[in-house]
């Protein structure tokens, strides 16, 4: 079982800023790349940011110069920081990770639960 939890979400002011985390546990050989996705209401899900094992990362077009993802292997967790908000950034922001899973041996594209970001005007 391999299960990831996100955490960070709430209510910000325009311009404000959140940092969202996400912690895999379960039975995991290792994960490869990461990233968050967010969905608003009546909208399709959509890529926010991505970061490979090496740390390399690219981002959607809307938040380049604003949110920042990174990871600590070590403890198997993504961040994204997100600042400058805008009210267009109100989503569920969803974790999602490629994981090579161990007992039994398989590779899983598993998400989490999401986390709501609201911002305000």
């Amino acid at each position: 079982q391999v299960q990831l939890v996100e955490s960070g979400g709430g209510l910000v002011q325009a311009g404000g800023s959140l940092r969202l985390s996400c912690a895999a546990s379960g039975s995991i050989f290792s994960i490869n790349a990461m990233g968050w996705y967010r969905q608003a209401p009546g909208k399709q899900r959509e890529l926010v940011a991505a970061i490979t094992s090496g740390g390399s990362t690219n981002y959607a077009d809307s938040v380049k110069g604003r949110f920042t993802i990174s990871r600590d292997n070590a403890k198997n967790t993504v961040y994204l920081q997100m600042n400058s908000l805008k009210p267009e950034d109100t989503a569920v922001y969803y974790c999602n990770a490629g994981v090579v899973k161990r007992n039994p041996v398989g590779y899983l594209s598993v998400w989490g639960q999401g986390t709501l970001v609201t911002v305000s005007s």
